[in-house]
């Protein structure tokens, strides 16, 4: 009966954090579309980036619950870590793990916890600057700044390296982890082998894709 009960909760907090790795990708597309429009026309980014900034739906509703679920996909992922390596027998510190499991499956707590030390660094850099433009410092509206301050941002090549090696670790956590979220929701059918494809072409394209956008904006400006 425990044990059942055990296997219950286990198989709900995997449930749970696939749903939550959901937000994740949403999250990661929706920043994606708006940031590649920067690389082709600054007056188009400066409009979305405006827009998102300040519709009350996307400030108060929407943000704040995407960011919640990607804040609850990465603590779930280290509560489920720390149990598995909590109830791996004494025997499995001789179990050859390479041999059975990719390097991004064997390291999805490394690669979590460096992605989630990049959206500290994301939100510091972006969200935190504009809630302190808007809600502390109260400045004008000034909807062409956001090319220019993205620009800033990247013109370091300091923060330039650590974003594009923070999403080099990005693509391998999505590179597991995009697939064994729809596993584990049930999606393991006749359409399992194009979702996987979709799932390894979004941890390329995608994570690629932003560090392209951050080196394009840092040689830019040289």
């Amino acid at each position: 009966m425990a044990k059942s009960v055990l296997l219950k909760s286990s198989i709900a907090k995997k449930v749970a954090m696939a749903l939550s790795g959901l937000f994740l990708i949403m999250f990661l597309s929706l920043h994606f579309f708006i940031n590649m429009t920067s690389v082709f026309s600054a007056d188009t980014f400066n409009e979305m980036s405006h827009f998102m900034g300040y519709n009350p739906l996307v400030q108060f509703i929407m943000q704040p619950i995407l960011v919640a679920g990607v804040v609850f996909h990465f603590v779930m992922g280290f509560v489920l870590e720390l149990k598995n390596r909590s109830a791996r027998p004494i025997g499995y510190a001789k179990y050859n793990g390479a041999a059975n499991a990719s390097w991004a499956s064997r390291n999805m707590i490394v690669s979590g916890l460096v992605v989630l030390a990049f959206l500290v660094l994301h939100f510091y850099d972006f969200w935190f600057a504009e809630m302190m433009y808007k809600y502390v410092n109260v400045s004008p509206i000034e909807e062409t700044r956001y090319f220019h301050e993205l620009n800033h941002k990247f013109g370091s090549p300091i923060r330039t390296g650590l974003y594009s090696v923070a999403f080099l670790l990005l693509s391998a956590h999505l590179w597991h982890g995009f697939n064994s979220s729809f596993q584990s929701v049930g999606f393991d059918n006749k359409y399992a082998k194009a979702l996987h494809k979709l799932g390894y072409t979004f941890a390329i394209v995608v994570p690629f894709g932003f560090i392209f956008i951050a080196l394009f904006h840092h040689f830019n400006q040289i």
